[in-house]
């Protein structure tokens, strides 16, 4: 029989008499998840990965002791409780006492102000153009709410409709419009 067909706890206890493919094989069977599981959490690929390694290391280094009824469950607590700290070393990190503040120069924000004027520009050319694939009622609309900065009451008077059809439109123009403005800040 292949190892990969053998159950946790059949692995495990293999792993207890020193059989290296045994670990292989848990490592290679939940690997992925506990990195998923790791990396949904903290964002950030080295830091799963790292959280992943912890954990089968660990493993492997009291396989002689531990006691795991149920693997599963314990690497999605040992997966919970490494994200946990690696948060929480995040958290604690970027705090910093300073017993003079007055002392300590703020710092200047270096500032390209030839980017955010093209950013600015492209940005704007992006929403127009969007704007152009909205039906000419939608668009008015939103443009009077957006550019011309008048209130829904104010559109539903000056185009001599009512306010819920002014909302409707808004709503219609902005579920269009939201997922082509995030591709663009990106």
């Amino acid at each position: 029989m292949l190892l990969h067909q053998y159950s946790d706890l059949e692995l495990l206890e293999a792993m207890k008499r020193d059989v290296h493919k045994a670990f292989d094989t848990l490592f290679n069977r939940y690997w992925s998840s506990l990195y998923g599981t790791a990396f949904y959490f903290l964002k950030d690929a080295a830091a799963a990965a790292e959280v992943v390694q912890d954990i089968f290391l660990r493993i492997w280094q009291k396989r002689h002791v531990y006691e795991i009824h149920c693997l599963k469950q314990y690497l999605e607590s040992a997966a919970r409780y490494h994200v946990y700290k690696q948060l929480k070393a995040k958290k604690s990190a970027s705090l910093s006492y300073i017993a003079d503040y007055e002392k300590i120069q703020p710092r200047q924000k270096s500032v390209n102000e030839g980017e955010e004027k093209l950013c600015r520009i492209e940005l704007e050319n992006t929403i127009d153009t969007s704007l152009k694939q909205l039906p000419k009622r939608c668009r008015e609309i939103f443009i009077l709410s957006r550019r011309k900065q008048l209130s829904n009451d104010e559109i539903a008077r000056h185009l001599g409709i009512s306010k819920r059809t002014v909302e409707n439109q808004l709503t219609n123009a902005l579920h269009f419009l939201r997922p082509i403005f995030r591709y663009a800040m990106l």
